[in-house]
């Protein structure tokens, strides 16, 4: 690496759909994520079925994201040592295995350690799926590879709650537990066949030392430079704008600011998808047509203005009807960003340490996701609403600098130096 960020040298771009993607990629993507969706609305009712306050309660869908923070780091070293196909098979495995036992856990503690697995094994299928993108996927279409994915991961979260409802009303809450689980197992059945190991080819004296000082000293440099930490930096700021977002607290501000009942929180969640999946797929176009940093930039730029309109509501307290301006703006920055950071991310990616390099990426974003609801509480408390809401733009719009001024300098200098390269082997 001497130093520098590795950028993977181009590979031929193929057909974007094929026999292999669609079975691979994006129908296992949308089905684990209906699996998710439908179990989506059983876990608050299961919950309170063990007879336990609204605190506690709450730790159902809180060791669940914690099991997929604390499995980043982790899952990525198995990425690189055990390899990628491996971990991608265990993963909705696993996800499937922890859904059956939460259907007949016997006790909240005993439902906690399993959604805390499930939490694990989700990472683990993202973290592999990613990564394996990264190591084989054509530069000219990473970004309609990424976002069709993200944007067929949205087509099964928006979904997945309808049916999971339909489920738990006809045949109970643990029914939807059920059908996650064999989703999961659907999901990932063609991959044991159309699947192929994608690591990077190392030599029996490398897989010796892969343990040794040596090893660790390369992967430390190999992370350790100035392009990963800055895009890591990125990747917290955006995560840190868009963590309250996707957490619903623009939902919760709606309810306690005005007053608003679920019927109106359920139109909101459709509008933001009616809007945003249509917007998620042609980014992929625009990226892959117009540079890495083309979306996200905008994207990032927008949601400041954005989240700055909703403090200004805020604080003047605005009809209803400008709030809805707000969140559908907020909607359409979050839609333009989305699957943006991964698709840059694979590029940045060191190719020795991709799964190292994607386990810390994403730790750092689950931080900045988890800090972002606790930072938005904390000042609308103590500062009010258009305070937390200011705190939001901030972050979009350093994480826009940022992006702006050095992470696509990075993308551009190692575009540059990748056709200086392929060049030189053509001549």
């Amino acid at each position: 690496m001497h130093g520098k960020t590795h950028l993977a040298t181009e590979q031929p771009a193929g057909r974007l759909i094929n026999r292999q993607s669609l079975f691979s990629l994006y129908l296992p993507a949308m089905a684990l994520a209906l699996g998710t969706g439908i179990a989506t609305p059983a876990i608050p009712v299961y919950a309170k079925s063990f007879d336990v306050t609204f605190g506690v309660a709450a730790l159902v869908l809180i060791v669940y994201e914690l099991g997929g923070a604390v499995g980043t780091v982790p899952t990525g070293f198995m990425i690189d040592r055990i390899g990628r196909r491996k971990i991608l098979l265990a993963g909705p495995i696993l996800a499937a295995i922890s859904s059956l036992l939460v259907a007949q856990a016997s006790s909240f503690p005993e439902l906690l350690a399993y959604r805390f697995v499930g939490g694990w094994a989700r990472q683990m299928w993202m973290l592999s799926r990613l990564t394996m993108i990264a190591d084989t996927g054509a530069e000219r279409q990473r970004g309609r590879e990424v976002t069709g994915l993200v944007g067929m991961e949205s087509v099964g979260r928006l979904l997945g709650p309808a049916v999971g409802g339909f489920l738990a009303a006809a045949w109970g809450v643990r029914i939807a537990f059920v059908a996650h689980a064999l989703l999961s197992l659907m999901a990932i059945a063609p991959s044991f066949v159309l699947t192929r190991e994608t690591a990077p080819t190392r030599s029996a004296q490398t897989s010796r030392d892969a343990g040794g000082k040596g090893a660790r000293n390369a992967t430390l440099a190999a992370l350790l430079t100035i392009p990963v930490l800055t895009f890591f930096v990125a990747q917290f700021l955006t995560n840190l704008t868009r963590g309250s977002l996707t957490a619903g607290t623009t939902h919760l501000y709606a309810v306690y600011a005005y007053g608003v009942g679920p019927e109106t929180i359920g139109a909101l969640a459709a509008a933001a998808g009616v809007v945003g999946i249509p917007i998620i797929f042609s980014t992929g176009h625009i990226m892959d047509r117009f540079g890495r940093t083309a979306t996200a930039v905008p994207a990032f730029a927008i949601m400041g203005l954005a989240l700055v309109f909703m403090a200004s509501t805020a604080f003047l307290e605005s009809p209803f009807s400008f709030f809805i301006a707000a969140f559908i703006l907020v909607q359409v920055a979050t839609s333009m960003a989305a699957g943006n950071m991964q698709v840059i991310g694979s590029l940045i990616a060191p190719a020795n340490v991709r799964g190292r390099f994607f386990g810390i990426w994403r730790l750092i974003g689950e931080g900045g996701s988890t800090m972002s609801p606790v930072m938005f509480a904390v000042l609308a408390e103590t500062s009010g609403y258009a305070a937390a809401f200011v705190s939001l733009s901030v972050c979009a719009f350093a994480g826009a600098v940022i992006l702006f001024t050095q992470v696509r300098t990075t993308l551009r200098r190692s575009e540059e130096a990748a056709a200086q390269q392929a060049a030189s082997g053509s001549a």
